[in-house]
């Protein structure tokens, strides 16, 4: 993982302590079952201990990743933003050029953007091309699926 910061909201940012801390006590249940695994005998054709040991890895490495967010966290409520602009931690009311219906997103860091909870990220295509307008703009952006078009509705 790089040294850059990485910002999170409050919200954000216990989310992943919480994730942490459950995973860290997963840990020892995954030795446990690694070592149960191993007195089966043979472990090159072991099942429970070959699942066990993919488990494991996968777990490491979402602690690590974990860690590496916390450890460079930069609060977003924390950081000053201007009034109505669109930035890190603003939340952003929007219609698409095509529709009469309003959505509303937050944006956020890519480390909990969740864009099913309206979370997107300041690095995403819809997320950099919203960031500095402001309520009335007219942003249009390409995303994967094509080009689009919206308005925004307004800043908080």
């Amino acid at each position: 993982m790089e040294d850059k910061p990485v910002h999170v909201t409050r919200d954000g940012l216990h989310n992943i302590e919480e994730e942490l801390d459950g995973l860290l006590r997963e840990r020892p249940e995954i030795a446990d079952r690694i070592r149960a695994a191993r007195d089966f005998g043979d472990i090159t054709e072991n099942a429970e201990y070959i699942e066990a040991k993919n488990e494991q890895g996968l777990l490491e490495g979402r602690i690590l990743r974990l860690e590496g967010i916390l450890r460079h966290a930069v609060l977003i409520d924390e950081e000053p933003r201007e009034s109505g602009v669109v930035a890190l931690g603003a939340d952003v009311r929007i219609r698409f050029e095509d529709s009469e219906e309003e959505q509303v997103f937050s944006i956020v860091g890519p480390a909990e953007a969740d864009p099913l909870q309206g979370k997107i990220s300041d690095e995403s295509p819809l997320g950099m091309a919203l960031l500095s307008h402001r309520a009335g703009d007219e942003v249009a952006f390409e995303a994967p699926m094509g080009s689009s078009t919206l308005v925004v509705v307004a800043v908080s």
